[in-house]
């Protein structure tokens, strides 16, 4: 086997897809400038995206579960719609049974987003709102809705109790709802140990407004916890190279002493 073969083959042992997959839901990161699902790295139980500096992107949420969820989405450990320092209890997306839809960026209003993009850490929306520390890092917490009280048949009449909770934005209600990420701990921060070769860390900026329409839904959640927790952390390929996450292909090297004699020249 060449040594090209060995790398490539370590390469791919590293990949886990395009996603990180949940039991209820799929988070994949696109690079909008690429047009392109970028690739998933695992390493010391953590996943990994390469990002590209200044390079657009949006997070992908796909419900896998037969029923509604919410999913409360974070990056840089700020949420994408409230733009509060996160935190799970906040508002999220609720997406139906099969449903998907595209994060494109910061929500700003019911009908227009301020673009995600791969930037420096002082550029970062982050940073900028004084919140720094937590960069580098895309989460989705999930929920499932509190089941419904069966009605019951009362003096020939249906009674219903219960109550739905406090509205929540609803993103991708139209037939053209595209998927969203999933969920990720509030409380994972980037493990970023000092290494050779490692350049400033990548965030996300606040970019170009543009139309992304949602609506409001009632969702009362089924637990105080989410049941499950997705985190997906990005940084650019030469630090991920320098954190150990990607290895890079060996190139190389030159001997001085290859042979015995001297070989007649090619014609």
């Amino acid at each position: 086997m060449t040594s090209k073969s060995i790398a490539a083959l370590a390469l791919w042992a590293a990949l886990t897809g395009i996603a990180a997959a949940g039991t209820l839901a799929d988070v994949t990161v696109h690079d909008r400038s690429g047009n392109r699902a970028l690739p998933v790295y695992q390493h010391d139980g953590r996943h990994y995206v390469v990002g590209r500096p200044g390079s657009e992107y949006q997070i992908r949420v796909r419900n896998r579960s037969g029923a509604d969820i919410l999913a409360v989405v974070s990056v840089d450990g700020v949420n994408v719609v409230s733009g509060e320092t996160a935190s799970w209890s906040q508002t999220g997306y609720v997406l139906g049974p099969g449903q998907s839809f595209d994060i494109r960026g910061w929500r700003k209003s019911l009908h227009r987003v301020a673009a995600f993009f791969f930037t420096e850490h002082q550029n970062s929306y982050a940073a900028r709102t004084g919140r720094p520390d937590n960069v580098g890092v895309i989460g989705v917490a999930v929920f499932r809705r509190k089941p419904e009280p069966e009605a019951r048949i009362l003096h020939d009449r249906f009674q219903e109790s219960g109550r739905e909770g406090p509205a929540e934005p609803f993103e991708g209600a139209g037939p053209s709802t595209q998927n969203a990420p999933r969920a990720a701990d509030s409380e994972a921060q980037r493990h970023a140990p000092s290494a050779a070769g490692k350049s400033a860390s990548l965030s996300t900026g606040h970019g170009r407004s543009e139309t992304s329409r949602v609506s409001y839904a009632q969702f009362e959640r089924a637990t105080a916890h989410p049941e499950e927790v997705i985190a997906l952390h990005y940084d650019s390929y030469e630090n991920l190279v320098a954190l150990g996450v990607i290895r890079a292909p060996r190139i190389a090297m030159p001997t001085p002493f290859p042979g015995q004699f001297v070989p007649d020249p090619r014609q």
